[in-house]
């Protein structure tokens, strides 16, 4: 079993290196890199301030009482944080051709998930933060108890978000089994006079501190419950999960006759909304995403953010997240059957037609949620429609001048953050750019003009892309043309 892990390691890296987007992806995981060191400091800024801040809002109780009656917080933010990974079970493809039981694979692959670098990342929190406020009771000993217990939680919650992702792979419904979970567990806390779940980390994690042997082993079971609840799963859908034919049973098919009246491009859109609610990946990022605008609206609408500027981020990211994720992969996409498309010269530029008012079409779901903050005064309407029409007539025309640069095909049934992700350099600075650079057009505009002033001129120039986009979706087409060879070539290798 060591030695097939240790090959397993090393195949996958070996994979990697001759995957045709290493080279291209360098940069892109050098961006990665930069995120995750940012995020890392942001923990230890917090893991150093939160000990004072407790100190001076709960002066009867000890500050590490205190972060360990919200470690259900803390493993809730990891639980969802975790569905960006790809399952291992998604890893196993290749593995199964070999002559070794796919249970020793399937074994390897949990325990790899244990040793995951991620499950360390909540400790550049839970460190610095025990440094401060743990040290002078129980010095380092309590420290290494303390970091050893936070990871071994972690890897529980790894194994229960990798549950809890498998499923969602077969039917998105399924996502809804952790709603019961975290329903009991929030009603054992709300319930009045009880607080049972916070009074049960807060004494776990003191056991961690003390080296309570019934800690270590309470957090054990829980892994070896966990690990052994996702082997059996695992192995029952393996099958399933790895092929690609979809249920055979007869359904009843959206046929989108409404879209008859538009000819080619009609028919292009009705492609597009196939490939956006048939396929994994495109449906499991739509839904996702989805339930990730409806969070931000709910806390638009209690004025989470007190009217800060934080309140006009989220409503860009609302704005922009959707066509983002398809529109950044314009062409990347359609690699998967660019052979016919490219029948006839004119279909290229129906296509991109279709997808771009596709794409305005669904930013009717972002301005309908943000319009329950707008009854409630919280944030004004003149930004809704704003950032609405910017991101309709600037944020996407800049996104898909990607259709003459992506030439790598994007898999339709993978994870969102698979092993090999089409990200290039190009993709990664407009969407960075698409969530930073309007809000600072917005302020140099509110400076100039003032608040009302700048939303209208933001909302001006959207509503200007989107008259001429006619234009300039030609001038993609006669570029995508000019390179078509090149591009065509690159998503045959890649597929």
């Amino acid at each position: 079993m060591k030695h097939l892990f240790f090959d397993i390691r090393k195949l996958h890296k070996l994979d990697e290196k001759r995957s045709p987007m290493f080279e291209k992806n360098r940069f892109a995981k050098v961006m990665v890199y930069i995120g995750i060191a940012f995020w890392a400091a942001y923990l230890v800024l917090f893991g150093v301030l939160l000990p004072s801040a407790f100190s001076e809002g709960f002066p009867g109780m000890e500050p590490y009482h205190i972060l360990n009656k919200g470690l259900l917080i803390v493993l809730a933010l990891d639980f969802l944080v975790r569905f960006l990974f790809p399952t291992p079970i998604q890893e196993v493809k290749p593995f199964l051709l070999l002559p070794i039981p796919k249970r020793k694979i399937m074994t390897v692959l949990l325990m790899r998930e244990a040793v995951n670098p991620f499950n360390l990342f909540w400790l550049f929190l839970f460190v610095p933060f025990a440094l401060l406020s743990v040290t002078r009771f129980y010095g380092l000993a309590g420290i290494l108890g303390y970091a050893v217990g936070i990871w071994l939680l972690t890897v529980m919650n790894s194994y229960w978000s990798m549950l809890i992702r498998v499923l969602k792979r077969q039917k998105f419904i399924y996502i809804c089994w952790c709603l019961p979970v975290y329903g009991i567990l929030a009603l054992l806390e709300f319930l009045p006079g009880t607080h049972w779940v916070s009074t049960f980390t807060m004494n776990w994690g003191e056991g961690f501190i003390l080296w309570n042997p019934l800690a270590f082993l309470g957090a054990l079971a829980a892994i070896g419950l966990m690990g052994f609840i996702n082997y059996k799963v695992q192995l029952h859908l393996i099958y399933s999960e790895l092929s690609r034919v979809e249920d055979t049973k007869l359904k009843k098919i959206s046929d989108y006759s409404f879209l008859d009246r538009y000819g080619n491009v009609g028919e292009y859109m009705r492609l597009e909304l196939k490939m956006l609610f048939r396929n994994k990946t495109p449906r499991s990022q739509f839904w996702g995403f989805i339930a990730i605008m409806v969070m931000f609206a709910v806390a638009l609408a209690f004025d989470v953010y007190e009217g800060s500027y934080m309140n006009n981020f989220i409503c860009l990211y609302c704005y922009c997240v959707l066509g983002l994720i398809t529109l950044s992969q314009v062409m990347a996409i359609e690699g998967n059957y660019i052979d016919g498309l490219m029948v006839r010269r004119e279909s290229v530029y129906n296509m991109l037609r279709a997808k771009y008012y596709v794409q305005c079409a669904l930013l009717a779901i972002p301005f309908i949620l943000c319009l329950v903050p707008v009854f409630r005064a919280t944030i004004p309407l003149l930004m809704v429609v704003s950032y609405g029409l910017f991101t309709m007539g600037i944020v996407f025309p800049v996104t898909m001048q990607m259709a003459v640069y992506n030439d790598k095909t994007a898999p339709l049934n993978t994870g969102v953050m698979g092993k090999r992700q089409n990200n290039n350099v190009y993709q990664t600075v407009i969407i960075l750019a698409s969530f930073t650079v309007p809000l600072l057009i917005n302020r140099g505009l509110e400076l100039l003009l003032g608040s009302t002033g700048g939303y209208i001129a933001m909302g001006m120039l959207g509503l200007a892309g989107f008259l001429t986009h006619r234009w300039w979706i030609g001038n993609i087409y006669t570029r995508f043309m000019a390179r078509r060879y090149r591009n065509m070539e690159g998503f045959r290798n890649t597929r």
